[in-house]
């Protein structure tokens, strides 16, 4: 790929941060979204505070494939589908746009077969409302619904802000069958009602609710949020099953393959840069027992980290002990 081919990418995949996130063109007519007047109070940028989060965004090295959908999503405002086998990447991904373009922490929904919709948008405790106060000083004092309430990571993405969130909807193919076309309505609207204050709007037109993001409350009026910068979506498979044609077509869809031997070459000298060089054999020994699936990425490097910890210089004892970390994911 030339330097004018790539000129027009948002994100690069490099793992350097930078600010090319300022020059993202506005969005195609059918994607945009109403600014928020009041976006001057917009929720605070929230940095990433795990180290592990940052080591991974800023060593992650996509294919150039992927670095071309990622940047596709971007510019259409369309959420991304991942598909891979475990262990290739496809949830670092997530951190590693939102390291690169500098976009904070990344929001989480690890979804499984319980999940609902409502459980990514908001949670609602109807119980601590109730043994709060009693109806009398409810409606002496002015009732603060939003102590109740909670937005989930989903929610906290579609808060109305300049730059986009990074939002994580990892192993979506694990939900319950309704939940991607629920998505649907969600991703092409970028809004959601939260009916327990709309019911109250009237009164209380401007509520202050807690987020996925820790203690800081925001402003949610008139029981709505909207976005006015679609999230960056990075919605993981494992490809164990098929979604709705409807649903396919919303999303750019990106399939990680399994990473080959110069690969994981780069992979290892990214998070193990110290240990790379002596790894030769262990890298040697994944590939002839990887097989079709067998093996992931991440016990490779357990691997490599274990024998060079352990110091052991016997090629026989070295074998033994990464085999024991390298066990196969597939059933006999």
């Amino acid at each position: 790929m030339t330097v004018a081919d790539d000129a027009w990418h948002i994100y690069r995949g490099i793992g350097e941060p930078h600010d090319r996130i300022t020059s993202l063109p506005p969005p195609p007519p059918w994607r945009a979204f109403d600014v928020d007047p009041g976006l001057a109070s917009e929720p605070a940028w929230v940095p990433e505070t795990r180290e592990r989060e940052r080591r991974a965004g800023s060593g992650y090295r996509p294919d150039a494939d992927t670095v071309q959908k990622v940047n596709a999503a971007l510019y259409l405002r369309r959420p991304l589908l991942i598909t891979g086998a475990p262990g290739t990447g496809k949830s670092t991904l997530a951190s590693a746009i939102a390291y690169e373009l500098k976009l904070g922490r990344v929001l989480r929904w690890n979804v499984t077969s319980r999940v609902t919709l409502r459980d990514g948008l908001y949670q609602y405790d109807p119980l601590a409302r109730l043994y709060a106060a009693s109806r009398v000083e409810r409606e002496q004092a002015g009732e603060d619904l939003g102590r109740y309430l909670r937005l989930g990571p989903l929610g906290t993405a579609l808060l109305p802000r300049r730059r986009p969130r990074v939002l994580l909807i990892d192993e979506v193919d694990k939900a319950d069958l309704d939940l991607p076309n629920d998505l649907l309505t969600i991703f092409e609207d970028g809004e959601f009602e939260i009916p327990e204050l709309l019911r109250n709007a009237e009164h209380q037109p401007e509520v202050e609710v807690g987020t996925i993001d820790g203690a800081q409350r925001v402003v949610v009026r008139d029981g709505r949020v909207r976005c006015s910068a679609f999230p960056i979506v990075v919605m993981t498979s494992n490809g164990e099953r098929e979604f709705p044609p409807a649903f396919l077509r919303r999303c750019v869809q990106v399939s990680i393959a399994t990473p080959d031997e110069n690969k994981l070459r780069q992979i290892i000298e990214s998070h193990l840069p110290d240990m790379a060089p002596g790894s030769a054999d262990v890298i040697r020994q994944f590939l002839e027992q990887r097989g079709d699936g067998r093996l992931s990425t991440d016990q490779l490097l357990n691997a490599i980290y274990l024998v060079h910890a352990a110091a052991i210089d016997n090629d026989g004892a070295r074998q033994d002990l990464a085999e024991a970390v390298m066990t196969s994911l597939v059933s006999e």
